[in-house]
């Protein structure tokens, strides 16, 4: 569990206050632009992504379980924001975070942080490289400056306007973009403790500004400039038929936002060792997407990549991301005239170096190669997070990897008829061709391993019943090797043991565990069998077995060793 680390505040001015001071600088540097980028691209306006990250960043610091954690606007919410505003407005879009907050406040008190580290990487890789592929493709009108364009949800729309409006390229706006490029891509190598973005953005701004400063769109031609005020609190205008209409769009947020957040607290623990409270993560998550919209920001979550950054520069406590929230409040006081200089050709390299280093396409790659069923997954939850919408790209994928799941237990599931041989082990007949050496015709016994639950129930009674070719007087399952069973398997276990009991033959169980046991009590199964079938070991079973039957028609023991049956070795 992450705690917040509490010293006299004597005691971290002198020890903390330095570090948290600088990491804080840097992150708040890199959080501003890609701010109002993510705003812009979203289809906000440049503020409301940067009130979207003084606030969030502030409130998860304080209240969620990781304790480096940057939370604010990120690449991944871009395709989801953009068309919830095209499709219900940006009115809406408040009153869906406004929700999605209230849900991931109660995925966090109904403990179900750890439930979002289950969604399969094939998944989380898919759905993130379909949106890195949705944002580049987004900001391809703004790298050429086309005019003219209209904005779709559909991938393929957005792809036709641009080709067809490609004609109206904007020379200016091109050699912007490219500068920008450029400069983002050179400055690590010269400069590497300095943001390429920022240096891109500046330089870019600056050279369109003096040369060619009527040729290019800028955020204050577009958007009418950054107000240098602060936000005021508004309660959106929130009604029954909203949050009906708008709960999909909401929970889409909330499960995103989950899954981004919890993999940057991850991502937070390798670099630094130490643990986050995944439920706490997202009580403090939630908590912010409640307030955001209030003072007209957008949902945020975790941004793995502030973060690391966080953390690399030094930062010592949670406080290190308030003081870069505070940062980004000066700025955007003292400096907002200025920003409306920056050209939107400038912001879209940023965006699309954003949503390269997103893709993971090394990771894509390598699952790609592996050409398994996870493979499959993979690409289907690629394509159609890019050529229909996350939404459903989460749920076919989480899908298929349920339904690859149950096939994956369904053939752990092993049933075999066994026999112990001479040094009293018991060997599986089928494979050791031993059924007219070591088998008894009155006594049969089945081993079965895996779990017994609905993917496998079919399979298990099958298995059973294929296999005795004659009626003994004795059947005992060994089932030490089934850890759980659901009511799926009990019923199948009961119809066999009925059909078994029909032909008056007896059942014993033996190495019954602790859930299996549970649920055959409480179906009334366990008192169908009998009590006194139970045993905790195969030679117990046997041993009971061999004193309700007359050794002497034996007539298999008695031609494998005289008198002496096979089965006592037990």
């Amino acid at each position: 569990m992450t705690r917040a680390i509490r010293v006299p505040l004597k005691r971290y001015f002198t020890r903390f206050f330095k570090k948290d001071l600088l990491a804080g600088l840097t992150v708040g540097v890199i959080s501003l632009p890609l701010a109002m980028a993510f705003a812009i691209a979203s289809g906000a306006n440049p503020e409301n992504g940067i009130y979207t990250t003084i606030i969030a960043a502030c409130l998860v610091a304080l209240f969620g379980g990781s304790r480096y954690q940057v939370a604010g606007p990120t690449g991944a919410f871009i395709p989801i924001l953009l068309s919830i505003v095209l499709t219900y407005g940006f009115e809406n879009l408040l009153i869906a975070g406004f929700l999605s907050g209230i849900i991931l406040v109660f995925m966090g008190l109904l403990d179900m942080g750890s439930l979002i580290k289950f969604i399969p990487r094939s998944v989380t890789i898919g759905f993130t490289a379909g949106i890195a592929v949705n944002i580049f493709a987004g900001q391809i009108s703004n790298f050429f400056g086309l005019t003219g364009l209209e904005r779709h949800e559909s991938f393929l729309f957005n792809m036709q306007e641009i080709i067809a409006h490609f004609h109206t390229i904007n020379p200016y706006s091109t050699l912007t973009a490219v500068i920008c490029l450029v400069v983002i891509l050179i400055t690590p190598r010269f400069l590497p403790k300095v943001p390429g973005s920022l240096v891109g953005l500046i330089l870019s701004t600056m050279i369109a500004t003096f040369f060619f400063p009527n040729d290019v769109i800028t955020i204050a031609s577009a958007f009418g400039g950054i107000p240098s005020d602060l936000p005021h609190m508004q309660f959106p205008d929130i009604t029954l038929e909203k949050v009906q209409l708008l709960l999909q769009p909401a929970l889409t947020i909330a499960i995103l936002g989950a899954i981004e957040s919890l993999l940057s607290a991850v991502v937070a623990d390798g670099l630094t060792g130490t643990h986050h409270n995944s439920n706490r993560e997202l009580v403090g998550q939630g908590i912010a997407n409640i307030v955001i919209p209030l003072f007209g920001g957008i949902p945020a979550t975790g941004a793995i990549a502030r973060t690391a950054t966080n953390i690399k520069s030094g930062a010592a406590t949670r406080y290190s991301v308030v003081i870069s929230a505070v940062f980004v409040l000066l700025t955007m006081l003292a400096l907002a005239p200025y920003a409306g200089l920056i050209p939107l050709a400038s912001m879209a390299p940023v965006l699309m170096v954003v949503s390269y280093n997103m893709s993971q396409h090394q990771a894509f790659i390598g699952i790609a190669k592996v050409k398994s069923l996870s493979t499959g997954v993979l690409l289907i939850t690629f394509f159609l997070t890019v050529f229909a919408n996350l939404t459903v790209a989460v749920e076919i994928g989480l899908l298929l990897t349920m339904m690859l799941f149950v096939k994956r237990m369904s053939e752990i599931m092993v049933v075999t008829q066994v026999v112990p041989d001479h040094e009293n082990h018991l060997i599986d007949i089928a494979d050791q061709n031993a059924l007219h050496t070591y088998d008894c015709s009155q006594i049969s016994i089945f081993s079965i391993e895996g779990p017994l639950f609905f993917g496998a129930a079919q399979m298990f009674s099958e298995s059973i019943m294929s296999t005795i070719h004659y009626d003994p007087k004795i059947i005992i399952l060994r089932m030490s090797r089934v850890p759980i069973m659901d009511i799926t398997g009990e019923n199948h276990l009961r119809m066999i043991v009925e059909n078994i009991q029909k032909k008056g033959i007896t059942v014993l169980i033996s190495g019954l565990n602790e859930q299996p046991e549970k649920k055959m009590k409480k179906t009334g199964l366990y008192d169908q069998i009998g009590q006194d079938h139970f045993f905790p070991h195969t030679n117990n079973a046997i041993a009971y077995a061999l004193e309700q039957i007359n050794k002497t028609h034996c007539k298999t023991c008695q031609k494998i060793n005289g008198n002496e049956c096979v089965l006592a070795r037990k």
